[in-house]
């Protein structure tokens, strides 16, 4: 892919579903730990004071512990938000606030926001006294901000989220409209959005028949039709508002598929030797990384391990992953544990 970096030698150490993902965003396949999400948000920190710094747009079934902060600071936790189908009018302002309440319930369309700002005030001076009886207490605080955040978010957004005012040229770029593309269309232009307005890291999923144990070449083609012309729109819409340079896009799954067949016309899981791409940012477009060995089965030549990878992202966002640490339980820890080297061959 032109204006891509691709990582042709990525491997992981579990061939299953929920561990590799979790493998996939902690580093760790054995317990929950900060993603990387967590662990960038945490880095740098948030720009924008009315909006969180990390947001997975309608979170994957059964990822819901990925946006927990984990054992770092509440406040870094990462926010489910829902998408708003297309509609209008008053439809369209009642699925705005659901999405807000995905984040944080705390709307109630009873009280003015006066009497809101009041009764949030009530509740967050129960917490702070909860603060003063036990001293440290992380979850504590981070409800505290959550709740803050959430209230501050009721006014900014409801104008992210609604993409009505986009023109129709930018709509046909991420195939908004067309029955096949639309769904994922609209969880890249509201990413864009996002980002436009000051989110640190947004993940957005596809969940289409990507599993393909079976009739491999009609589930495979259905869903690359489904989310082709989506990423190209994103990548081109920030290439042209200038953010592609000061924004890193990766598209990755949890491990790739073997080259032999099975069951005849599927393929089964693969972690040791699968393909992702990275774009924007520092990443060298047009360039490779690393290869399988001659069948395609196995990492063979500058291998990427899940937590060279991180290393790799981090150093692409800024942050040394060996210094991004956290003090927990008697130790430092930190996203690569004790691996992770930088591909340096991929920095532009």
């Amino acid at each position: 892919m032109k204006g891509a970096g691709q990582l042709r030698s990525m491997h992981t150490d579990v061939p299953d579903h929920a561990r590799a993902q979790m493998q996939m965003h902690t580093g760790n396949f054995q317990f929950p730990r900060p993603s990387l999400g967590v662990w960038s948000l945490y880095g740098l920190g948030s720009v924008s004071e009315n909006l969180p710094g990390y947001v997975w747009i309608e979170a994957a079934r059964g990822s819901k512990h990925i946006l927990s902060s984990s054992f770092l600071p509440g406040v870094y936790q990462g926010s489910d938000i829902s998408m708003p189908p297309a509609s209008t009018g008053q439809q369209r302002r009642r699925r705005r606030e659901e999405s807000i309440e995905g984040v944080a319930n705390i709307k109630n369309s009873r009280l003015s926001p006066a009497l809101q700002r009041k009764q949030l005030d009530y509740v967050q001076a129960l917490n702070q006294e909860k603060l003063k009886r036990e001293e440290q207490q992380p979850a504590v605080d981070g409800i505290i901000e959550s709740f803050e955040l959430a209230f501050r978010m009721q006014d900014s957004l409801p104008s992210v989220i609604d993409t009505s005012g986009e023109s129709q040229e930018t709509l046909n770029l991420y195939g908004i409209g067309n029955p096949e593309t639309d769904e994922f269309g609209r969880k890249c232009l509201l990413a864009r959005r996002l980002a436009e307005s000051g989110v640190r890291f947004i993940e957005l999923s596809h969940t289409g028949a990507w599993d393909t144990h079976s009739d491999l070449k009609a589930r495979l083609s259905e869903s690359c039709r489904q989310v082709d012309r989506p990423i190209a729109g994103l990548l081109k819409d920030l290439k042209r508002r200038d953010m592609l340079k000061d924004t890193l896009v990766i598209w990755a799954g949890e491990f790739g598929r073997t080259p032999h067949g099975q069951g005849g016309n599927g393929r089964d899981h693969n972690a040791k030797g699968y393909t992702t791409w990275m774009a924007g940012g520092e990443v060298k477009g047009g360039f490779s990384y690393g290869s399988t060995d001659e069948h395609g089965y196995e990492a063979a030549i500058d291998k990427m391990h899940t937590n060279d990878w991180h290393a790799t992202i981090l150093h692409l966002l800024g942050l040394d992953h060996e210094q991004l640490t956290y003090r927990y339980a008697g130790r430092d820890f930190r996203l690569t544990n004790v691996a992770g080297k930088v591909a340096k061959k991929l920095l532009a």
